[in-house]
């Protein structure tokens, strides 16, 4: 049975948060000489000078009502790697504690938990790049804390299987880790809509991605209640700064707008990928829900340095377990597209 308590670490059950001086007060008022701040103002906007929302109450409304999740399920993060961060600190004993993988995947999971001193456990993805469900079961103990699925996959931009996923959430009592940075540009259904029925599942999304924020570094973390009280209370006071707070508030106006975007984006993913298809020297274009196309291309390190000559940076994921001579493409603009096109043309 899944047990939170027995999960968190025992210095973060007594853990003390830090209060800051908008914790402490609540409410209207006309002066504010609690928090040390400058109250001439600032070279930039008189406003700045005070500490943004350490809860970000608004921000979290507004993102309520897109995501039909309920504001104490969620946790925002400076990006998702602070989410990914705090997972660790919250719940694995460093030196003790060990998580899972799927490799090939997003490299964070492994760069914090080696950070924080956990042990990385690792159960590659199958060769169509779905679960391997019984090496996953042969990893996990009894201090097997977390397990990640990035679902849209990076790089390789599948979704994975749902009912994998089910499986791993029914057999677990550590805490899912589902990513979902991508899931705007996938047909799957969100994680989100199953917290009610999974106390231990974690979902993250993020604002870089389709919403097109990635220098604001924002990320979402949804979760029971009882989770997300854990990570509020490790957090830094003020992580979100007031300006990415104004601005995510001002992008979740738009949603219209970020819709079209996403369509755009998905019918271009659609048809680079049947222009790279016929290219010679291109042996597959593997499908994708995500923003990016994973291509098999011949001498693809010889690929990759022959398009910088070109002024075009691929990422080279030659290197990555089951993604031998593999180019991971970001769709770009027209132009972009055409132009990357044009210089594989020009190559063979």
């Amino acid at each position: 049975m899944f047990n939170l308590d027995a999960l968190t670490r025992n210095n973060i059950k007594t853990l003390a948060p830090y209060s800051s001086a908008r914790d402490e007060f609540s409410g209207e008022a006309k002066v504010f000489l609690d928090a040390n701040e400058n109250s001439l103002g600032s070279p930039l906007m008189k406003w700045y000078n005070r500490y943004p929302d350490p809860h970000q109450v608004k921000l979290k409304q507004a993102i309520a009502k897109v995501k039909s999740a309920q504001t104490n399920q969620i946790f925002l993060g400076n990006g998702s790697d602070e989410c990914i961060d705090l997972l660790y600190r919250c719940f694995c004993e460093p030196g003790k504690d060990n998580v899972i993988i799927c490799p090939p995947t997003y490299g964070m999971y492994e760069v914090s938990a080696n950070i924080n001193n956990v042990e990385v456990r690792k159960a590659p993805l199958l060769d169509d790049f779905q679960l391997d469900l019984v090496h996953l079961e042969s990893l996990a103990d009894a201090n097997t804390k977390l397990i990640w699925i990035c679902s849209p996959n990076n790089p390789t931009g599948n979704s994975l299987n749902r009912t994998d996923i089910e499986t791993v959430l029914n057999n677990f009592n550590g805490l899912v880790v589902v990513d979902e940075a991508y899931i705007n540009f996938s047909r799957q259904r969100s994680w989100v809509g199953e917290l009610a029925e999974y106390p231990n599942l974690v979902v993250l999304q993020t604002f870089s991605k389709a919403w097109g924020l990635a220098g604001l570094r924002l990320g979402m973390s949804f979760a029971s209640d009882a989770i997300i009280e854990i990570m509020d209370r490790v957090k830094p006071p003020y992580n979100i700064n007031q300006v990415t707070q104004e601005l995510a508030l001002q992008a979740l106006e738009e949603v219209g707008q970020v819709n079209d975007m996403i369509r755009l984006i998905v019918d271009m993913r659609n048809a680079l990928a049947e222009v790279l298809v016929q290219i010679p020297g291109v042996e597959k274009v593997y499908e994708s829900d995500a923003n990016f196309l994973l291509v098999k291309i011949r001498e693809a390190k010889k690929v990759y340095e022959y398009l910088l000559t070109k002024g075009i940076v691929v990422r080279d994921r030659s290197n990555v377990k089951l993604c031998d001579d593999c180019l991971r493409i970001t769709i770009g603009t027209e132009q972009e597209n055409t132009l990357l096109v044009d210089a594989l043309g020009s190559l063979y």
